[in-house]
């Protein structure tokens, strides 16, 4: 491969990869000194220059004048020197072109080696620039394969893992499957950057809610905490800056289908939207929605909270397996102790 076969080769991986030119033809130089150093077993001080336009590339090397030759990969002798430069003297230094007829096998090789690896590092550059921005967002790929239990996500430009830790309990995935994902942590590594993704995170819940609403990505309604036990049931406190909008029926939308389309995109997990109080007691008491609330009493020292429903809503209240108490308990930070009338009486 001669030099102009090799820049219009490496014109077409520039536009091809959407790689910064400039980071090529760098390497590109780099890659040819290398590669002539190898060829020539030289230690001279060499430099290439590039014509873009041409496809004309040429080495050039510094050597000093002097009167008598001892190293010609060092020095130039007077009398050549004065064909470069008529006013040079010995012991100035002089740039000679140096440039061979072809380049060599081994330094073409070289040279396609380097930039390779160039191109490599700087598409995962790219990579990394863009998703280190995407961290705590949700992006949307589709399904490659599975690993060792690991579900590996195409993207476009890279690829997402999401582990098992992080997929949702009872999802199926399947291989071409279009899937939401959020972005846990994105890692520079050498072998290039690692994105981790989650399906369970509570943090998916209030992206999908700021996608979703309108009136929160706008920051009217505020999402002020989130409880998720992932694939089964969620709970998001939401609060409204404007007295004249309700907050929960933002979020829920006409006819229910904003919050009916989070929905479908978690495959049927439900969600309680409740409205969020500063006032503690106000707060536990809709956290527990859909139950009914009779009284709650707190001790503020300790984040207890005793709350006594009716006995028709004690079931309801603490959930199927408790769930429902424990998502109240999560999204309010409060531990909840719920007794029906009945048992509160008899105390």
């Amino acid at each position: 491969m001669d030099s102009v076969e090799f820049l219009e080769a490496l014109k077409e991986i520039v536009k091809s990869k959407g790689v910064d030119e400039d980071i090529m033809y760098e390497a590109l130089e780099a890659a040819l000194i290398a590669g002539y150093k190898k060829d020539n077993a030289t230690a001279e001080n060499v430099h290439v220059e590039v014509d873009k336009e041409k496809g004309i590339v040429k080495l050039f090397a510094v050597k000093k004048v002097v009167d008598n030759v001892q190293d010609p990969r060092l020095e130039i002798s007077l009398d050549d020197a004065l064909k470069i430069n008529p006013v040079i003297t010995v012991g100035d230094k002089v740039t000679v072109e140096v440039t061979p007829k072809k380049f060599g096998r081994i330094a073409a090789q070289t040279a396609k080696g380097v930039v390779v690896q160039r191109l490599r590092e700087a598409e995962r550059n790219v990579v990394y620039k863009e998703f280190i921005n995407r961290e705590h967002d949700i992006i949307t790929g589709i399904v490659q394969r599975m690993e060792n239990k690991n579900i590996y996500i195409d993207l476009g430009k890279t690829e997402a893992i999401l582990p098992p830790t992080e997929q949702t309990p009872n999802e199926e995935y399947k291989q071409g499957d279009r899937l939401k994902v959020y972005v846990l942590e994105v890692k520079n590594t050498s072998k290039g950057p690692q994105i981790f993704v989650s399906r369970s995170h509570p943090g998916m819940i209030k992206r999908l809610f700021e996608l979703e609403v309108p009136e929160i990505f706008d920051g009217i309604v505020q999402i002020k905490s989130v409880s998720r036990e992932a694939g089964y049931r969620s709970k998001i406190a939401v609060y409204s800056k404007d007295p004249e909008v309700d907050p929960i029926g933002a979020c829920v939308g006409p006819k229910g289908m904003r919050v009916q389309a989070i929905v479908n995109e978690l495959r049927g997990e439900k969600i309680d939207i409740v409205n969020w109080s500063e006032d503690p007691k106000e707060f536990i008491s809709q956290a527990l929605s859909p139950a009914k609330v009779i009284s709650v009493d707190v001790n503020l020292e300790e984040k207890i909270a005793k709350v006594i429903v009716p006995d028709n809503q004690l079931s309801l209240a603490i959930g199927k397996e408790g769930q429902n108490a424990r998502l109240a308990a999560k999204l309010t930070g409060w531990k909840i102790d719920i007794k029906s009338e009945t048992q509160s009486k008899n105390e």
